[in-house]
């Protein structure tokens, strides 16, 4: 008998597509989360009830909560989505960048931009991210994740050109730039401030916290 290996047999297995019932289900579910997006944009997080998505999806409650657990369940996608676009805003931001405060500044203000076209949702977003139920695992959410890292990898990339000094307590000064990145969205979404006043303020933020970690 003629041996196969592990890498032919899985060429060898067909791929499946999707069936109808699962097609059906993904556009369902992406009709309600665009739905959602909408009339969370329009009248925040408490002002949408899921009767209201639903009709704005075009069926039923019934069929939101077949692929949502509750409200929060669906806007915590929406969320994630968001995360993630955000992650890749920043990182391609920052790659235009010639030294670490430009870079960590284009990060910043990226996150703010992003944002202030929406700021509703802004609102809703900070408002359930800090709330003892639902907060916690927002915060913890792999895309936000993300986003710490990419502070630190612009902290590594500064090391390693020689605009930081190495072993300045790089992790613990990351999680400082991203709780101080955090810090500045009241005055973005609820204190209206412009992008040039959050600029400024972001400025001056990242050279104190970067202070001490330079090369002299």
């Amino acid at each position: 008998m003629k041996h196969i290996a592990p890498i032919q047999a899985a060429e060898a297995t067909p791929i499946k597509a999707p069936t109808r019932r699962t097609l059906a289900k993904q556009q369902t579910r992406a009709k309600v989360l665009a739905a959602a997006r909408r009339l969370f944009s329009e009248q925040g997080y408490e002002g949408a009830t899921i009767r209201d998505i639903a009709a704005a999806a075009g069926m039923s409650t019934g069929a939101v909560f077949a692929n949502f657990t509750d409200k929060s369940d669906l806007f915590r996608e929406i969320m994630i989505v968001d995360m993630a676009a955000l992650a890749d805003a920043m990182s391609a931001a920052a790659g235009s960048a010639n030294t670490v405060d430009e870079a960590l500044l284009k990060m910043f203000m990226a996150g703010y931009g992003f944002y202030q076209t929406q700021l509703p949702l802004a609102r809703a977003a900070f408002s359930v991210g800090w709330s003892p139920q639902d907060g916690p695992a927002l915060r913890s959410a792999p895309p936000v994740q993300v986003l710490h890292e990419l502070l630190l990898d612009q902290l590594n990339r500064a090391t390693a050109r020689g605009e930081l000094i190495a072993g300045a307590d790089l992790e613990l000064r990351a999680q400082m730039l991203f709780e101080t990145y955090l810090s500045n969205y009241p005055q973005a979404i609820f204190g209206g401030w412009s992008l040039p006043a959050l600029e400024a303020r972001s400025n001056d933020q990242i050279r104190i916290l970067l202070a001490g970690a330079r090369k002299s």
